[in-house]
Formats: structure tokens, sequence, C-alpha cells
């Protein structure tokens, strides 16, 4: 920090968090460490999870304070606030960027703990569905905001899956959610399985080819209409992203061994919930080696479009498994909190602070 009239300046602090391997060598050699010092930070910031620098101890002293001297510290903020449903869903509030919070949901169903990150604060893609959509775009997370909402929930330690499917379009912050897979896949880093991790996208197709190519990870795609003028309505970035040619892309790589393909489809009362939009979602997927998530859709201010009924979606889901393509009814959660699907917006329903 820097002392002017009394006025005091912070140093700009720099996060360790969000940081590869490479990065970290190159931090090391600003700092005058070794090159193994590398390895050492990352299994204290992803295995052990310090929040603190000074808690590298295998570090030596002066390294610690030469890290604190160039600016550097571990990077994690705990949640702002946390809302928690009558199911068990929980919601936190965490720091994010363009002066918009962004949030994160915990959801636990048995044995399994999955976390729902964002990023970005808002979204570019503005669907007329979401609410997050709704509110704009206000910027990208970094690295090391994503991985904060993994590392600071309080379910840390329990987590079994991870969707990027809060806020934002992940493929539209490709750069930063490689970096975050790379870091949760990493032996040096959290060392999940790829088969853990599933990422959400509307479909931007030469992104989309990049993390088919760069990960190993499952892919969910939104199509929510099988006919491109509807789901333009829906979903504008139909315009430049064509369902057809996602599809098509989607076709060149294998889906039938590591890697599961999964197409999100909220169905809305009376607009795409027929046996027509089924029969032709069928024909559009059919030879896919894919999956169908029927999700209830959730009422936001500002849309006069409604939910279908539970018969409606039952009889959906049914056709679809007659024709081989696999469907299920996606489980709702934590409506009462705003976390269901389509319902993050950067703020927490009266969330307590923590």
């Amino acid at each position: 920090m820097y002392l002017c009239k009394d006025i005091r300046i912070d140093m700009e602090k720099k996060p360790l968090i969000g940081k590869n391997l490479e990065e970290l060598r190159a931090v090391a050699a600003e700092c005058g460490m070794p090159p193994f010092a590398a390895k050492q930070m990352a299994r204290w910031l992803y295995e052990k999870r310090v929040t603190d620098i000074d808690a590298m101890t295998d570090l030596s002293k002066v390294a610690r304070q030469r890290l604190a001297e160039a600016g550097y510290e571990v990077g994690r903020e705990a949640p702002l606030a946390m809302a928690r449903s009558v199911d068990g869903t929980a919601k936190y509030l965490f720091t994010g960027v363009g002066g918009r919070d962004v949030e994160a949901v915990c959801i636990p169903d048995k044995e399994r703990v999955t976390i729902c990150v964002s990023s970005q604060a808002g979204c570019r893609m503005n669907c007329s569905f979401c609410m997050t959509g709704k509110q704009g775009f206000h910027g990208s997370l970094t690295p090391a905001a994503i991985l904060n909402q993994v590392l600071s929930v309080p379910e840390s330690a329990d987590l079994t899956n991870i969707v990027f499917m809060g806020m934002g379009e992940p493929l539209d912050n490709l750069d930063a959610v490689l970096r975050a897979v790379e870091i949760l896949t990493a032996k040096w880093g959290l060392a999940w399985s790829p088969k853990r991790i599933t990422v959400s996208s509307i479909g931007k197709i030469r992104e989309l080819r990049r993390l088919l190519d760069e990960t190993k990870v499952h892919v969910a795609i939104s199509i929510h209409s099988p006919y491109p003028s509807e789901r333009e309505r829906l979903m504008p970035v139909e315009r430049a992203y064509p369902i057809k040619e996602v599809i098509d892309l989607l076709r060149t790589y294998d889906f039938s061994h590591q890697r599961r393909l999964s197409f999100e489809y909220i169905m809305f009362g009376g607009l795409n919930d027929d046996r027509r939009h089924c029969m032709e979602l069928g024909a559009r997927l059919q030879g896919l080696d894919c999956r169908v998530n029927l999700i209830r859709f959730h009422s936001i201010p500002g849309s006069d479009l409604r939910s279908s009924s539970i018969e409606k979606m039952e009889e959906f889901r049914d056709m679809l498994n007659a024709r081989g393509i696999i469907a299920t009814i996606r489980a709702s959660r934590g409506e009462d909190i705003l976390a269901a699907c389509g319902m993050l917006a950067g703020k927490g329903k009266n969330p307590p602070r923590m």
C-alpha cells in the first residue's frame, strides 16, 4: 500500500488460485523461488485448500514474504450471503464483476452434492425465459473467481459434481472456463475426473469445437425447440448459431463411451410441449448418442411464458423414449429461493449475511 496525504491506496492484489502450474512457475521465478516451488504452491492451493499464504509452511518465510510484497494472495473469498431452500438446496452470493455479484448453487441429492457455478455476471445471450439474461451483461469471471465458488462454499469438501450452468454462457468465457477445468482435473490440481464436470451451452460453434477437442467433460446443449424460428424467439442466438449446425458438429464426435451429451429442453405450456414438437425433436436427434433433460419452466418477472403440466411432460418423455431417445424429467430444486434453472440473477432472496 501507499500513503498519500493520509489517503491509503491498496496495491491491487493478485490471486494465486486460478493459476496453472506454468503460471505458478512464473510467479516463483518473479519472487526468486526455485521452480519446484510451483508444485508446492499448487498443493497448498488446491489439495490443502489454504486461505492464506502464511499457511504454506514448506515455503520459506522469506519466500512467503516476497509473495506478499509482490502483491500476491491466495485469492479465496467467502460467500457474501446465502439462502437455503426447504429441499436442502443452498444458494451462495459471491463477489462478481462490473458491479454485479454472482450466484452458485449447491444441490444435495443422496450421495451426490452438485455445485452449479457461474462463469459470468449477467449474460449476453438474452434468452427470453432466463432472469440472468434479462439483467444484461456485466463482465466475465476470472478463473480465480470461478474456482473460488468451488473452493469456498461450505460443502466444498463433499462436492461430487460440477455443472457450468449458473449465470452466464460458459463458452462466451471459454479461456477462463478451460483454465478452471484444467485445474479441476489436473493431478497437481483438484484431480477430479472430467466425468464429474458438465458444461452447458447455447452452442457457440467454434468455441464448442474447442471445448470438445481440449477436454473430456460432459456437454449439455440448450435447445428448447426443434424449430429454428421458434427457437430464435426464445433464444436470439439461433440466428448466429443455428441448432442444425450445432447438431451437425456434435455428430462428428463420439459420445458412446466416457463423455455424455445432453440436450436441455425447457417445457413451455402450449408452446413446445405437443406431439408435433416431440416428433420433430426426435427426428433431429435420431442416431445421435444423447439424452434429453426435460425441465419445468419457472416463471420469471416480465415473461408471459408458462410451464407445461406434469402430465404433458410425462407424455413428452414417454414419446421420446418410445423413439429410442433417453429422456428424463429433471427434478426442480431451490425454486423457493430463486435458485432453480433460469432464476439466477446475482442477488439472493433476502439472504442472511454469513
